[in-house]
């Protein structure tokens, strides 16, 4: 009789284990694998790489009014590195009503700095000339 609460807790681990491991984006998944790119990027302090992926928004920032306007956030990927998004918003639409916990998708070139490094160019090239980045939010894509 007392061995019938290990059987079940070893029952409940092997479940759990199952399905965490069968959960999309895992080590094989996209977002593993666009994570892999960024993380690379970082560690060998590359810049003008076009990257896309997937993270959760962890801090909004002030918008950016210097030059262009971009729309500021700090966005952690699924491996927990960190990017701070800069979305030109006098090219792009500012994406509504974001907060902490969103997730966004995101496409756009990578550039390093030591905090995680810099997404930009989330947006059309108004004179075709670079590859077009989006964000996505709720379904809807903002470019």
């Amino acid at each position: 009789m007392k061995k019938l609460p290990v059987v079940i807790a070893l029952f409940v681990a092997l479940y759990i284990g199952w399905w965490y491991f069968s959960l999309p984006n895992d080590s094989t998944g996209p977002a593993k694998q666009n994570d892999t790119v960024l993380a690379r990027a970082f560690a060998e302090q590359k810049s003008d790489i076009q990257v896309e992926g997937t993270g959760v928004v962890i801090k909004i920032l002030p918008d950016d009014n210097v030059g262009g306007r971009h729309q500021r956030f700090i966005l952690r990927l699924h491996s927990g590195q960190t990017v701070l998004i800069a979305h030109n918003i006098d090219l792009a639409p500012r994406l509504p009503s974001i907060k902490n916990g969103d997730t966004i998708a995101f496409n756009g070139e990578y550039e390093w700095n030591s905090k995680g490094g810099v997404i930009h160019w989330t947006h059309h090239d108004p004179k075709g000339r670079h590859v077009a980045g989006w964000l996505k939010h709720n379904g809807q894509t903002y470019q």
